[in-house]
């Protein structure tokens, strides 16, 4: 499989929805595992699956403040499992 058939493979979420799960996790007052629980209910929400562990670790580099939304939706990819 070539880099490009991957690239299209790989989901694009809209910038406007990341960065609203961005300012979701840094501006609401909520731990590790509410931040989490947002990034879980971001990508059920589009039909992928995310095991809580991995969740837990991406909402942390979310959270710190040079995360740029291309990062979050490296992210993202790593996560997300088909369902």
């Amino acid at each position: 499989m070539t880099d490009i058939q991957k690239t299209q493979m790989v989901e694009q979420f809209p910038a406007a929805d990341l960065n609203g799960l961005r300012e979701e996790i840094r501006k609401s007052s909520v731990d590790g595992w509410q931040s989490a629980a947002l990034i879980s209910s971001f990508l059920s929400g589009r039909g992928y699956g995310v095991s809580t562990d991995a969740a837990r670790i991406a909402a942390s580099r979310i959270e710190s403040v040079g995360c740029s939304l291309e990062s979050m939706q490296e992210e993202l990819e790593k996560l997300a499992l088909v369902m």
